[in-house]
């Protein structure tokens, strides 16, 4: 390894590749872009994500198709060729000013304009000269599907963030903070500085590459006065699609195209919602391998019980199905089906009448489901035999609350369907017997890749005391009630690579475990990151659980 390079573990499916501290930002990001891009080029059987960020490449892995020391092996002579190549080679040179990948229309109108080009004592019409004139790179993405984080060697300012973040930065708003420009895909809160628009196709999830930016392309702003789509220069690229931001997100009343592969079937009418409860959403397995689209993994929360529920109905464990939050949910049969409700407890009745949980049952036509307010644990999971029919977005059906992508969360009067039936008869009995979820939970973790960056009484409080799961909990994350986490230094970390199960300690102390509609890059310091196995745990883990942390055994 290269002096101050390293690589530092990221939970049970994770590494984090750091460059050396002592490097710039600028030549930290060269080195980052090269080691992505050699990565990508040789990525062994397991790898399934690679996330660049500021200073590390994050490299996600499934154990049980490869081992973390071959993946270390393997990212740790990147690493070192990838420093080399970068940084010690006098003969490589920045791109020439013609040297791009995209051109991005914009019109410099922005509210902050004015009073960035003030903070940097200079002229309006200098700032949006020299953004104009600078070559960026594409370092990464991250905080949101398609939002590019853009550097350039050319661009010597840095620009403070908004002292209060705007609750809603509109669709195609082009911003500043620190050193780095971006442009907002959708319309999300966000604290940069905006100085235009574009109207730039920056992210459709239906294109055949979904970002307009990746990292690694070299992108230049030209201004115009109406911003048309970005152009991709000839001969680099492919075209591009019309994004729809701006509009609802695709959800029909009634919900076709097969989860899954797509299949070209007549589909048939099997449930209409008559109430969604607090909140009903479609999960699968989730995404694989969009993080470096700033796509997050998603799917089911409780991953156990979505695939029990299927092999109760006779369905691949991946089928997407129902994820009921809380309870308060009813619908009616439109067809004949066999149903299996698992995960969360609560009343479950078909017509008034009580049936059992974890257990197949025939759902009539013209029957009314209800799954009652939950009375142990937060998420139930609704398995329908055949599948629920719908439109695959990056590979996956599941709804993820953070980005917006896939179906929104169901509705009144929403009619969902079915395609051909599976070829696996509904089971007998399933492999092990169903128990409510636990109201006090013992969940493993091991040691963050930012460890080092808390005190040691922080480092021993995690597990000495008992946490409580606060109520400002959902999808994306879990709030941690307890003693104030500090650290040995209170200063801003450089954004990268977040894992499902990463601890984040933001300045207040009060730890926040990211789950799978959680951001993929961020800028909080992790202390651990609990085992994926024990992920489904925190799912059934509402307002009031208490949790303590164990450490996991060592393998």
């Amino acid at each position: 390894m290269v002096t101050g390079a390293r690589v530092r573990v990221f939970g049970d499916t994770g590494l984090l590749a750091e460059v050396p501290e002592d490097l710039s930002p600028p030549a930290a990001l060269r080195v980052v872009i090269a080691l992505r891009e050699r990565l990508a080029k040789a990525q062994p059987a397991g790898v399934v994500d690679l996330v660049p960020a500021a200073r590390t490449v994050l490299v996600r892995f499934a154990p049980r198709e490869v081992a973390a020391s071959i993946v270390r092996a393997w990212i740790e002579k990147n690493l070192a060729d990838a420093l080399a190549a970068a940084v010690l080679d006098p003969s490589r040179h920045p791109p020439s000013p013609g040297d791009t990948d995209v051109e991005i229309g914009i019109r410099y109108d922005g509210p902050d304009l004015d009073e960035t080009a003030a903070l940097l004592g200079i002229r309006p019409a200098e700032l949006v000269s020299t953004h104009q004139a600078a070559t960026w790179t594409v370092a990464f993405t991250g905080f949101a599907p398609g939002f590019g984080y853009l550097v350039s060697e050319d661009w010597p300012f840095d620009v403070p963030r908004l002292a209060s973040p705007r609750t809603r930065v509109p669709a195609g708003s082009v911003g500043l903070a620190g050193t780095f420009s971006g442009a907002y895909p959708r319309s999300t809160p966000g604290g940069w500085r905006l100085i235009g628009a574009t109207s730039a196709p920056l992210f459709d999830p239906d294109a055949a590459a979904p970002a307009l930016l990746r990292p690694g392309m070299r992108v230049r702003f030209r201004e115009v006065a109406d911003p048309p789509a970005a152009r991709t220069p000839a001969g680099r690229g492919s075209s591009v699609h019309p994004l729809r931001t701006d509009a609802p997100h695709p959800h029909e009343t009634a919900v076709h195209a097969v989860s899954g592969e797509q299949r070209d079937v007549e589909t048939r009418p099997l449930l209409r919602v008559d109430a969604p409860g607090l909140l009903a959403t479609i999960q699968d397995a989730g995404r694989r391998g969009a993080g470096s689209l700033g796509v997050s993994v998603s799917g089911a929360l409780d991953r156990t019980a979505l695939r029990t529920a299927n092999r109760l109905v006779g369905n691949p464990e991946h089928a997407a199905g129902l994820e009921i939050t809380a309870g308060g949910f009813e619908a009616t049969a439109l067809a004949d089906v066999w149903i299996a409700v698992t995960g969360a407890w609560g009343e479950l009745t078909i017509d008034g009448n009580d049936i059992d949980h974890g257990a197949a049952h025939l759902w009539r036509s013209g029957e009314r489901l209800r799954v009652g307010w939950f009375t142990a644990g937060v998420r139930a999971y609704l398995a329908l035999r055949g599948g629920i029919e719908t439109r695959d977005v990056l590979g996956s059906a599941a709804t993820d609350t953070l980005a917006g992508l896939g179906p929104t969360p169901l509705r009144v009067a929403t009619v969902l369907s079915v395609g051909e039936p599976p070829v696996d008869d509904v089971p007998a009995s399933d492999l092990a017997p169903w128990s409510p979820p636990p109201s006090e939970l013992v969940v493993r973790i091991v040691a963050g890749p930012r460890e080092d960056a808390f005190i040691a009484a922080s480092q021993s409080a995690l597990f000495e005391a008992t946490w409580t799961v606060g109520a400002a909990s959902d999808r994306v994350g879990m709030r941690l009630e307890g003693p104030s986490l500090e650290r040995t230094d209170p200063g801003e970390l450089p954004s990268e690579g977040m894992v499902p199960g990463a601890i984040q300690v933001p300045p207040s102390g009060s730890p926040t475990v990211l789950l799978a509609d959680g951001p993929v890059t961020g800028g909080y310091p992790v202390i651990a990151t609990v085992l994926d196995a024990d992920l489904d745990l925190l799912a059934q883990a509402g307002p009031g659980t208490t949790i303590h942390f164990r450490h996991a055994p060592q393998r």
